[in-house]
This record gives C-alpha cells, sequence and structure tokens, in this order.
C-alpha cells in the first residue's frame, strides 16, 4: 500500500484528485493510510497503469520533467532490432538517460555474473523507493520477455534501510536481497545476455496494449533452467541430491522446479543422469581409480549399480570405456 500512497501524491503533486484512481482499483481512502495493508498484482496493475496515462507521466512525478505516456514503450521498441539481450540492455540503458537525467543505468558485467544498476543524480523525494523498485522491475520484466524467458536474479539491493513493508520485496525480486546498499541493482547469470532476442514489431504492439503485467508480474518459462540445474549438482552435489536441495539453490519451489522443466522437455533424472554419465567418463579418462571409487564419487551406492547404469548411458561397460580411451 506504501506504493498506492506514492501514486496519489503523485496526483497531488499535480493538482488533481485520485478519488477516481482509488475507485477504480477498488482501494478505499481508509485502506489507503493502513500501514501493514496489500494490494493485489492487479489492483497495482489497474492503479499505475490509470494513473501513468491520466497524469501523463510514467515516471509519477519522481523526475524533475515528466515521462510522457508511451515513453518506456519507445525504449523497448528502439532496442527490439538488437541481436542478443546484452546488446538490448545496453541500448536501453543508455537511451533511458534521454527521459530524464535524473537516474543513470548501466549494465555491469563481472564474471559470471552480470548487473543492471542505477546511479542516481537527484534527489527523487517521496517517490524514490518506488521509483527504484519500478525502474528496476520494469527493465528485469522486459528483459525476460525479449527472450522468452524467465531471469532468475542472483541478488537485488537498495540503497535505503529495509522498509516496514520488506517482506513483500521478496515477490518482486526473487532472490537474496540487501538493504542500505551503495546504489540499486540486480544481478543475473551473464550468459542470458548472449540469448537472442525472440520479439518482433507484432508481438511489442500486442504487448505494449498491456505492458503493465512484466512490471508487476513474475515471468514463468526460464530457457537456461537446465543449464542452472547442471551447474547446481556439479557446484554444489551435497546439497543437490534432491529436487528440493537444487531447488533452494535456484530460489524456487521443487514443484515450479519440475514443472519448467518439464515445459523444457527435461526431467531432473535425465538431467542428474547426464551429469553423473560425464562425472563417470571423465573419472575413469583421466585416473586409474578402482570402479569402486568411480561409483561412490557419482554417488552410487554399489558398484552393480553404476556398471548396470553405465552400460545403460554409453552401450559399453566401464572398463570396456576406459580401455578404449587409453
Amino acid at each position: 500500500m506504501a506504493f498506492a500512497r506514492v501514486i496519489v501524491a503523485a496526483y497531488r503533486r499535480y493538482g488533481q484528485d485520485p478519488s477516481e484512481l482509488l475507485k477504480m482499483a477498488q482501494i478505499t481512502p481508509a485502506k489507503l493510510q493502513q500501514t501493514d495493508a496489500r494490494i493485489t498484482a492487479r489492483q497495482m496493475e489497474v492503479l499505475s497503469g490509470a494513473a501513468m496515462q491520466e497524469l501523463d507521466d510514467e515516471g509519477l512525478g519522481a523526475f524533475s520533467r515528466k515521462l510522457p505516456w508511451g515513453s518506456y514503450g519507445m525504449l523497448a521498441r528502439a532496442s527490439l532490432p538488437s541481436p542478443d539481450l546484452g546488446v538490448a540492455l545496453k541500448r536501453w540503458c543508455r537511451h533511458h538517460a534521454l527521459l530524464t537525467g535524473d537516474i543513470r543505468l548501466g549494465l555491469v558485467e563481472s564474471g559470471n555474473s552480470a548487473a543492471i544498476v542505477v546511479e542516481e543524480h537527484a534527489d527523487l523525494g517521496v517517490a524514490r523507493e518506488f521509483m527504484l523498485v519500478y525502474v528496476l522491475r520494469n527493465i528485469h520484466g522486459l528483459a525476460c520477455w525479449y527472450i522468452d524467458s524467465r531471469i532468475p536474479l542472483q541478488g537485488a539491493r537498495f540503497p535505503f534501510p529495509a522498509p516496514a513493508h520488506a517482506d513483500a520485496y521478496s515477490f518482486m525480486f526473487p532472490g537474496p536481497l540487501d538493504f542500505d546498499a551503495a546504489r540499486a541493482e540486480i544481478r543475473f547469470d551473464a550468459r542470458y545476455l548472449a540469448l537472442p532476442l525472440r520479439r518482433d514489431e507484432k508481438a511489442l504492439r500486442q504487448m505494449l496494449q498491456r505492458a503493465l503485467p512484466l512490471t508487476v508480474l513474475q515471468y514463468r518459462r526460464d530457457r537456461l533452467l537446465v543449464q542452472q540445474v547442471r551447474q547446481a549438482l556439479v557446484a554444489y552435489p551435497g546439497q543437490a541430491h534432491s529436487a528440493e536441495g537444487i531447488a533452494a539453490l535456484l530460489h524456487m519451489s521443487s514443484r515450479t522446479l519440475h514443472r519448467q522443466l518439464k515445459e523444457e522437455g527435461a526431467s531432473l533424472q535425465q538431467i542428474k543422469d547426464e551429469v553423473r554419465c560425464e562425472r563417470a567418463k571423465d573419472l575413469l579418462y583421466r585416473t586409474g581409480k578402482p570402479l569402486k571409487q568411480v561409483a561412490a564419487a557419482c554417488g552410487f551406492r554399489n558398484e552393480k549399480s553404476f556398471l548396470r547404469a553405465f552400460r545403460q548411458w554409453t552401450g559399453t561397460s566401464p572398463v570396456e570405456f576406459r580401455t578404449a580411451n587409453r
């Protein structure tokens, strides 16, 4: 509800009455003032969408000049011809500076991680928290839409103390959260930057007819989930022995993990077998370890089950494989 109060404050800044807006979103004046009140994603979509159009300001009074209705759609269109997500995000951040100099956005890559960072160059006033959240959710949602893939966050940081409604941030920014940070930013796996854009002008026009759900709701499908599961199995074998353990490492429920893998045409058992097979081949090729030790290193309780699984995977026995690759 704190975000709803920011939108109402924008109306007052422009000398307009928010009464009809609140009725449209089914928010009573009494409810608006409740510090612990919540609004639904649909209410937030109605509230912010109507306000941005009526005030003709997608910045909702936060910036030193208005961002006319359609400004963020223009940024999306300008980035659409990009060959991959990395180029698209760089263009989006660069073009955002044409709208306002009050904040500057940038794409920063460091090792296997990428981050969208926000540098503040002006006082955003009472709208500061809402606008930093909105801008980061906006670009994150658009990035997911561009490549038709959920982009899980490795973390999010905000340059203010944890608000009273900090628990709501776990819905907007699933993953590790830090407050009192030096700047606002979201971090994610840099491999997403290489994925090609999967949208065209027709899809963009359809999306812009109802774009706000991209900001309000989390994107569902993840085209890199199989790779992330494989990475978790290799990097954290002790924690990734079960679906629950892998899901926890990837900040999702085990039910969501299984569902999204199914959407990608994969299964957890299939990925586990692939990782085990690669591990076994590597040990048989590079070391002279006895088969019992190789079996244990690959997560098998006994040598017999390992021999049976290896033959199913490769059509040959571990001994035959080792001999052939000497």
